[in-house]
């Protein structure tokens, strides 16, 4: 195998792991979006008791968490932009 071919491989083999680093980052951030989504946007909507006053704050959080949920999913695609 001759030295550019060597050179070459090493530079795939490079491009290669910063991919799956930034795949793992998004997947990773994507998740926690996916946690706050579920448990500060989704869990308080349904656990409220129907028969108590209505406090504002249970949607007001909601609303806040679906805000972040979002914000981070789009960070996580924005890592993906970055690809090689």
């Amino acid at each position: 195998m001759s030295l550019l071919e060597e050179e070459k491989k090493a530079e795939e083999r490079q491009k290669a792991i910063f991919n799956e680093s930034k795949k793992l980052s998004a997947t990773y951030v994507n998740g926690v979006a996916v946690a706050i989504l579920a448990v500060g946007g989704i869990a308080p909507l349904f656990a409220a008791r129907p028969l108590a006053p209505f406090d504002w704050r249970v949607p007001a959080v909601a609303v806040l968490c679906l805000g972040v949920s979002a914000g981070l999913h789009w960070a996580a695609r924005g890592f993906i932009k970055d690809m090689r």
